[in-house]
């Protein structure tokens, strides 16, 4: 794990230092996530990513807006203190209660099974969780398109390829797949929202500085 203690050490980026409205809710920061409460290492709702993939997300981001679209971000670095937060939490069995909003046709065990995991791509700066918005001619009155499920649905209806969702919704998966792909970023097939930058270079080091 890297010995970095800044996001500037870490080499990461802003998002919103190279398209300053960048629509996001970090999912995270909050206490509307599968965990239900805010996770550690959260300590502000700012998107930090390494810097080559920033580059590269403002860049769909241009591309999108060009054709009244933008994408909207749930989550980008991902400290490995969260990653612990969410194995604790995957792994206490009584802790119930987001179940019917999260996982309400698996049981907590099943997660470990492509789900949460011990180490994520996202403490490498190169991973994010996004949707699509779509806007008026003027790029104004945007709203998210229906995908099928919410953020963090986990199942297989999450699937970004799931035959459990209508042709529309996974019309709306593959615009946001093509869109992400075109500009060098790989799709998680068992989460539609699930991105991480393909660079050619190595993964590099896991991070553990806060949001901040």
């Amino acid at each position: 794990m890297s010995d970095a203690a800044t996001m500037q050490q870490a080499g990461m980026v802003d998002i919103r230092s190279l398209v300053p409205d960048m629509s996001q809710a970090i999912a995270y920061a909050t206490s509307d996530n599968f965990v239900g409460a805010p996770v550690d290492g959260y300590l502000a709702p700012r998107c930090w990513l390494k810097r080559g993939a920033a580059g590269a997300l403002a860049r769909v981001e241009a591309s999108l807006r060009a054709r009244h679209m933008r994408l909207h971000v749930f989550d980008c670095y991902r400290p490995v203190r969260a990653v612990a937060h969410f194995m604790r939490w995957v792994n206490d069995a009584d802790d119930q209660a987001t179940k019917a909003t999260h996982y309400p046709d698996l049981d907590k065990p099943q997660l470990l099974d492509g789900y949460i995991a011990q180490v994520s791509g996202h403490s490498r700066g190169h991973t994010i969780d996004l949707t699509l918005l779509q806007c008026d001619a003027g790029g104004a009155a945007c709203e998210p398109l229906d995908m099928g499920t919410t953020f963090d649905f986990f199942g297989p209806r999450a699937n970004t390829d799931s035959p459990d969702v209508s042709a529309a919704q996974r019309a709306n998966r593959h615009l946001l797949r093509d869109a992400m792909q075109a500009g060098g970023f790989g799709n998680y097939p068992m989460e539609w929202w699930h991105y991480s930058f393909r660079s050619g270079a190595e993964p590099g080091p896991l991070y553990d500085v806060p949001v901040n």
